[in-house]
């Protein structure tokens, strides 16, 4: 089962062993049932981190600490393993198909949103400017697919199909340092998500926008959004929205220098995630889980933007699940926050090198927005004595033309 679902995210055994805390040969043990014994414990990260449901691993209705000393030897722990995978493979693909509300007979909706899944999958190891062309594509396809469906609920679902692909294709401009492009592909994201009636994909995509606004300098801008999504849901919106759209207020009033304002926006959000489902998969059109890593992530940072290096020092343990994860470009974008914090604490060594690291992660998938954040940190060093690690740092970065 582990490695069904993992095959079925695209994901490594490397990268799932980083994620969960293990070794890719652990990974391997767990997958292969082992010749040796292996902690339990492990089996239940591996499924959390996969969405599986713990019972379809053999930790039905048990907590995963206690799922480690479950009682028997441990060649009836893998047979039980080995009968329980066979029996729910085929339920937990209806599953997985369910908990997004896709049923079986919807074969358009769920098979263009497989190749939406798919290219956001591809986009942590994929420069932007290579999907780019294929996304919209894409998403002129939903689009069309969606105008030509007869049935009222059918095309409702094809929207919103093109709302995800419209507000991927946001990400990737954002991340290719195109903000026009950007705002102008979450606009769209917003519209068709409202044209498809769905109010929780409209409060996902309002505060997805919100998010690039926060980063790109625009607080009041990014506040105004997330309090819109939040109106969009009403007051029984799931914890996971109200955790992200908390870390996204963060966001924004770390870019605007209010410091007591931020710090009580990761309160709420460390808040909410304690009341986010462990086992259940994160409602659509959420993908990944959120929990406190996340929230800790969003804290380092915020203490990057405010100047604070206690702050991401501080969180770097509690964010080593999110800061070790495969998307590279997004690990590239923490790793410069942790340079910041550096660079403010007077550590000139530690943040340029760190800085160089991502500055070519950067080059290597021509990311506009790693770039340009490496220079506004180089921006933020002004000495008119210059030690020889700025300046090699220098000579590298000013022969980038992407």
């Amino acid at each position: 089962m582990v490695k069904l679902a993992r095959e079925a995210a695209g994901v490594s055994q490397k990268q799932l062993g980083e994620a969960c805390g293990i070794s890719q040969s652990a990974v391997s043990r767990l997958e292969s049932h082992g010749t040796a014994s292996y902690d339990m414990s492990q089996l239940a990260r591996a499924a959390s981190h996969l969405r599986i449901p713990l019972r379809l691993v053999g930790l039905a209705e048990r907590p995963a600490a206690a799922a480690a000393n479950v009682d028997g030897p441990e060649v009836e722990r893998r047979n039980f393993l080995a009968r329980a995978a066979a029996v729910a493979t085929t339920p937990a693909l209806t599953a997985l198909d369910s908990a997004h509300g896709w049923a079986a007979e919807n074969c358009r909706p769920a098979t263009l949103r497989l190749a939406t899944s798919a290219f956001r999958r591809m986009d942590g190891s994929t420069p932007s400017r290579h999907l780019a062309e294929p996304v919209l594509a894409h998403l002129r396809l939903a689009q069309t697919v969606a105008s030509e469906a007869e049935d009222a609920a059918d095309r409702a679902r094809l929207t919103a199909v093109g709302s995800e692909a419209a507000s991927l294709a946001g990400w990737l401009s954002w991340d290719m340092g195109d903000y026009g492009s950007a705002r102008t592909w979450y606009g769209t994201a917003i519209k068709a998500a409202r044209s498809s009636g769905d109010r929780l994909l409209t409060a996902y995509q309002l505060g997805s926008l919100a998010q690039f606004e926060a980063h790109a300098g625009n607080a009041a801008r990014g506040l105004s959004l997330t309090r819109s999504a939040r109106r969009q849901l009403g007051p029984e919106r799931p914890a996971i929205a109200d955790a992200w759209l908390s870390t996204v207020e963060a966001l924004a009033h770390a870019g605007s220098g209010d410091r007591t304002s931020c710090d009580q926006a990761l309160e709420d959000a460390s808040a909410d995630a304690t009341r986010i489902p462990v086992e259940a998969p994160p409602p659509w059109p959420w993908v990944f889980t959120f929990n406190n890593s996340k929230v800790a992530a969003c804290r380092l940072a915020c203490g990057a933007r405010l100047r604070i290096p206690q702050w991401v020092f501080g969180a770097q343990d509690d964010a080593a699940p999110v800061l070790a994860s495969g998307h590279d470009k997004q690990h590239a974008l923490y790793v410069l926050d942790v340079a910041s914090a550096h660079l403010a604490a007077g550590r000139l060594d530690g943040a340029f090198a760190l800085a160089t690291r991502t500055l070519e992660t950067g080059v290597r998938y021509r990311s506009g927005r790693i770039v340009e954040r490496t220079r506004a940190l180089r921006r933020s060093y002004a000495t008119t004595s210059l030690p020889k690690v700025v300046r090699d740092f220098d000579d590298r970065l000013y022969g980038i033309y992407l």
